[in-house]
């Protein structure tokens, strides 16, 4: 019989995991001299329905060749073996060479009690084990709102960052900030025209183009109005003394001080944003702090040290001749022996570094920072951008404690109401904006929404169907199962009294007679978070947290329907106060676990739907 204070399942809540052990153990028995490489692949996963139990195993077929012995007769003997393992009521074997383990009620009970005991922290994990992790994510460029498709990338960096400090990952969220090229140079003359408008009145874009041509010849790039307040700021601080020396070349003498108040006003604007988003990054790093510092070069230096880079020509890109293509001598970085499939420009025709070896600079930056896995979260028209990047940080990475380099791609969003694509925003001009969305829907419903999808799947967010109360709006499905919970236990203290429904002594309650199958799917969904944080983590996918919420959200929900029709699994029933308490309990802990998935999500569970 499963032993109810056993107490290595006490510190081992995965259920997963404490019976792998047992697994491994029984394998040895067999199989004596198990290589670890084999041990490493072999996996306990849920079944596909109660018929075939609650967990299988491959650890047969895993084995098999190493044994040399056919996979149906060794998941045999390891089904024998394994029938004798405390809490394992039966263990088949099935299929090409798996094994089926049905537990008994009382492994899914004493879950319970652990849930209670441990509340929110259930879930947590090791398997991190403290690897310094950096995530990068959003650092849009700061030339104007931030804008949905900025938005997918702040919640799927800002949910896994979560998701592998839960997982036991020592995770920094960073923000890099773009704020050495061009595209800065056109938002600080953007900002001076609005500054013009405040001083002098009337200054069409016709006319401020005319004026200084000679120094912006792509034009006024930026005219939201979203750089208004940025004119007013300059006009209040300087007055008219930004009039003087317009010029002046390459760069005239206010340009400085318009650059650095532009970019303070959209950083403020940014991290705004991304507050009510409920993203707080803890760095935030400058491009040109990065170029200041020397770290570009450092990084160049090293790759030159290493025989990477050489001076040679490059063809134009496959398929394209471009009119103003010319073959010149440029700095490569052999890039090709690093898995890219071609070499990689370091330097500008005037010797400046390329945006690029920027970028090498910035990685080279968090690797000297003793990060030891580097996450990247970029929009997908990005793709072509990774295995460049990739190569520079193998390049630069010590042979014996090499650095892993990762890039999660977001896919584009867009925003739909009745099938139509929604152009919300008058102060950006031509793109709804993340604030827009928010003030519309709300910040736990964008979070949870962009998480429905995998992040290199396309999506529409549908403005209609994520504020409906229904059950197609997963959003409002998974708040409606934790209202649920928190409307039941308010119902039973009003019966027992709050001291009685405290987590630890529902901890305490026997809960032997939770043995209906609608009870034990419920807890089966439960014992299955640990592992779900712990698979999510290691694969990077944090949809899948969303995913099992609504799984949770749906086996809940099915277990209260099934109180209609059966009395004995109504939740508080006032002539059984054993079986009362019991049920009880188990709201508590589905209530626990939902708000440790949706701490993961970073939204906020709701107490009552209104």
């Amino acid at each position: 019989m499963f032993e109810e204070k056993d107490n290595f399942y006490m510190a081992e809540h995965n259920l997963y995991v404490f019976f792998y052990h047992y697994v491994i153990k029984a394998l040895r028995k067999i199989v004596p001299d198990l290589p670890e490489d084999v041990i490493k692949r072999i996996e306990l996963t849920p079944t596909r329905g109660v018929s075939h139990g609650d967990i299988a195993t491959n650890a047969a077929l895993i084995t098999a060749k190493f044994a040399k012995r056919r996979p149906q007769e060794l998941a045999k003997d390891l089904a024998e073996n394994l029938r004798s393992v405390p809490g394992i009521e039966k263990a088949e074997p099935a299929g090409p060479g798996f094994v089926n383990l049905k537990l008994v009620p009382l492994v899914f009970q004493n879950l319970v009690s652990v849930i209670l005991q441990i509340k929110e922290a259930f879930g947590d994990s090791q398997i991190g084990n403290n690897v310094k992790t950096n995530i990068e994510y959003v650092s849009a460029n700061p030339t104007g709102p931030m804008h949905v498709g900025h938005c997918r990338g702040a919640v799927v960096g800002d949910v896994l960052a979560n998701l592998m400090i839960k997982a036991g990952f020592d995770v920094t969220k960073e923000y890099y900030i773009n704020d050495a090229g061009n595209q800065v140079v056109a938002l600080t003359w953007a900002a001076y025209w609005r500054y013009l408008q405040v001083i002098e009145g009337e200054c069409s874009v016709a006319d401020f183009e005319k004026r200084f041509k000679t120094n912006i010849p792509t034009g006024l790039q930026y005219q939201g109005d979203y750089l208004v307040p940025v004119g007013q700021d300059l006009a209040q601080r300087y007055g008219k003394d930004l009039l003087i020396g317009t010029e002046q070349k390459p760069f005239p003498s206010w340009f400085d001080k318009v650059k650095v108040c532009v970019l303070a006003h959209m950083m403020q604007n940014i991290r705004e944003d991304l507050q009510a988003l409920g993203v707080e990054q803890k760095k935030f790093i400058s491009e040109r702090a990065i170029l200041e510092s020397g770290m570009v070069e450092k990084a160049i230096h090293i790759l030159e040290e290493k025989g990477l880079v050489y001076t040679g020509t490059l063809e134009p890109p496959k398929g394209k001749t471009p009119d103003d293509w010319v073959v010149r001598p440029q700095i490569l970085f052999k890039s090709t022996s690093f898995g890219d499939d071609i070499d990689r420009p370091l330097r500008k025709s005037d010797g400046s570094a390329t945006y690029f070896a920027n970028d090498i600079g910035y990685h080279y930056d968090k690797m000297q920072r003793r990060y030891k896995i580097l996450l990247d979260i970029w929009g997908a028209d990005h793709g072509g951008y990774v295995s460049r990047m990739s190569a520079a940080v193998k390049a630069l990475s010590p042979v014996k404690d090499p650095v892993d380099f990762e890039v999660t791609l977001c896919q584009i969003v867009r925003v739909v109401r009745n099938g139509e694509v929604v152009r919300m925003s008058k102060r950006a001009g031509t793109f709804v904006t993340l604030r827009d969305l928010i003030d519309e829907v709300g910040k736990d419903a964008v979070r949870f929404t962009m998480l429905t999808r995998k992040a290199d799947a396309q999506m529409n967010f549908d403005l209609e169907q994520v504020v409906a109360q229904t059950r197609d709006n997963p959003v409002f499905y998974v708040q409606y199962a934790h209202a649920r919970c928190r409307s039941v236990l308010r119902s039973a203290e009003e019966f027992f009294g709050k001291e009685q429904l405290s987590s630890a002594a529902l901890a305490k309650v026997d809960l032997s007679d939770l043995r209906n199958e609608a009870e034990l799917t419920m807890m089966r969904r439960l014992a299955q978070w640990p592992r779900t944080v712990e698979n999510a983590a290691l694969v990077r996918e944090p949809h899948r947290i969303a995913y099992y919420l609504m799984e949770v959200a749906a086996d809940f929900h099915a277990l209260w329907n099934a109180g209609r029709d059966d009395a004995t699994l109504r939740f508080i029933q006032k002539e059984n106060v054993q079986g009362t308490l019991s049920r009880i309990a188990l709201v508590e802990a589905i209530a626990c676990v939902i708000r440790s998935a949706m701490q993961v999500l970073g939204i906020e569970p709701v107490e009552e739907m209104r």
